[in-house]
């Protein structure tokens, strides 16, 4: 990859054009993410406004401006150490798996039990004051994962996220309001793909935006609305506007303690999460050339997690998804600092309640899915070629843990459940549910097992495929993969699956095979 250096006795600048794009890129994102708690905080768990908007969202803005203000810094010092000037900040944020796990696996069903939103929002806190734990001591083994775990793993697992849970609700909301989603798209991918510059050199991202806002509210003003945008919901989301800061509130974090035994349920297997995936991601970082220490990544989102669990947001901070997108539209180090006075405008405010009934998110959902389609290409474009039925194979737990939510969801609306229905009922008719929830069950580290295995069995390193397959022997056995929960023999049979693979590579190993090249790194011949 070739890079451009600094000037002899200049720095690194702290803002470039490019910087734009990324902003409101980026910014757009957090801002998606920012509406999407809101609204699972006022009308999922009933939370008071001014608990929402008093406590949460200060402390959350609070967390995401030192996330971001630091990983701004990391990326100043390494276009100093390294002497380019194309360095790229990492981008972080609220991560959105764990958002949706503790309002619906641990703040929800407490709620349930107590009636009590507070005592949710404290069951939330406990929870994420755990994971920071997790991240920090995890942060030191990290490394060594990463050295002995092939890049198509890694980037293999990360592009399954990608393409389920980071590409395809864009691209489905996208559809579902074409008018508005398509133009929108068409706009972002004739900047970013087919090189077009908009007037003024105004970023792709804000032209989506306001295009999307024009369409959308001049649809509203002749009667047709076209993606609920609505002149009394704006004016009645006014009324949130105000200026709040974060407090601390040390005695909710461990009032949720009373509910450690849910807790630690998901507390733990969503640590080791947290791990995978901030490596996935400082690997794709490093893929697209920018190298970052993943102890110090994993540290500072322990920490800064933590100290917005100790002023009151429930939410976990991570390392995005999305490094290499932001850095081919141009960002560098001032997008990650400047989004972050963003959200602390936005959150200390107020703001985000009017936001939120003031931009269609179908105008925002572009960006995501073009940021899924990178990553997703990342994996095949920064590995070799021979190693992409591994690539292939690690997307198959993430299909699977998609399409059981979808499932779940429908269900659910419909008033019942899978066992309800029946799974052999389900599994006549084509719906082989309990083989989806099996193998979406911890779907980052499946990903990761399986496709290191697949590697090294194309490499013919027979003895390093045993070691992986031997760790998701153990780590299936006590329900960190394939199971829904930590325990003892979660699934003993799929557990016993991985030890006879790994006994059958041990003996290809020990007794010896014909010695083979590996699989050629190109195109077979037509």
């Amino acid at each position: 990859m070739v890079s451009a250096t600094l000037r002899p006795g200049t720095g690194p600048r702290l803002w470039s054009p490019g910087d734009w794009n990324a902003f409101f890129g980026f910014g757009t994102n957090i801002l998606v993410n920012l509406i999407v708690l809101t609204g699972l905080l006022r009308f999922v768990l009933r939370l008071p406004d001014e608990i929402t908007f008093g406590r949460i969202l200060p402390a959350t803005g609070l967390m995401l401006f030192l996330s971001t203000a630091y990983y701004a810094w990391l990326a100043y010092r390494l276009a100093r150490q390294t002497g380019r000037d194309d360095v790229c900040a990492l981008p972080s944020g609220i991560s959105v798996p764990h958002m949706f796990i503790v309002v619906f696996v641990i703040m929800l069903p407490i709620l349930g039990r107590t009636n009590d939103p507070i005592k949710a929002w404290e069951a939330g806190l406990a929870w994420v004051f755990i994971q920071s734990f997790i991240l920090m001591i995890g942060g030191f083994v990290a490394p060594l994962i990463r050295r002995i775990t092939p890049r198509a793993a890694l980037l293999g697992t990360l592009a399954g996220v990608s393409v389920t849970f980071i590409a395809m609700r864009p691209a489905l909301e996208m559809i579902s309001s074409p008018l508005i989603g398509l133009t929108c798209f068409g706009v972002i991918l004739l900047a970013w793909f087919g090189g077009i510059r908009y007037p003024r050199g105004m970023p792709a991202g804000l032209v989506a935006i306001l295009v999307g806002m024009v369409i959308a509210w001049g649809a509203a003003a002749i009667g047709h609305p076209v993606a609920g945008v609505s002149g009394e919901r704006l004016f009645a989301a006014l009324s949130n506007i105000g200026f709040s800061v974060p407090l601390p509130a040390v005695e909710h974090v461990f009032g949720g303690f009373e509910f450690l035994g849910i807790i630690l349920v998901t507390a733990i297997p969503f640590g080791i999460y947290d791990l995978v995936e901030a490596m996935d991601n400082v690997e794709s970082a490093e893929a697209a050339g920018d190298l970052y220490p993943t102890t110090r990544v994993l540290t500072a989102d322990g920490v800064v997690s933590l100290i917005g669990c100790l002023m009151g947001n429930p939410f976990i901070n991570a390392v995005y998804i999305g490094h290499p997108g932001w850095k081919a539209m141009g960002g560098r180090i001032g997008y990650s600092a400047a989004t972050g006075v963003l959200v602390i405008v936005l959150t200390w405010l107020g703001i985000v309640s009017v936001l939120l009934d003031l931009i269609p998110v179908v105008a925002i959902s572009p960006i995501l899915l073009y940021i899924g389609m990178l990553i997703g290409a990342q994996a095949f474009q920064e590995t070799p070629h021979r190693h992409a039925p591994a690539i292939v194979l690690a997307f198959t737990p993430h299909l699977a843990a998609w399409a059981k939510t979808l499932i779940d969801g429908a269900l659910t609306a419909a008033g019942t459940t899978a066992a309800a229905v029946g799974t052999e009922k389900m599994a006549g008719l084509g719906v082989l549910y309990e083989g989806l929830s099996v193998m979406g069950e911890g779907a980052i580290l499946t990903g990761l097992v399986l496709a290191a295995i697949t590697v090294f069995l194309i490499e013919r390193d027979y003895a390093r495929a045993a070691a992986f397959s031997a760790a998701g022997a153990v780590l299936t056995f006590f329900g960190f993969m394939h199971g829904p929960a930590i325990g003892f023999a979660v699934t003993p049979m799929v557990a016993a699956g991985y030890a006879m693979v790994t006994a059958l590579l041990l003996a290809c190993d020990r007794i010896g095979t014909p010695v083979l090249a590996p699989v050629p790194d190109a195109a077979p011949a037509e």
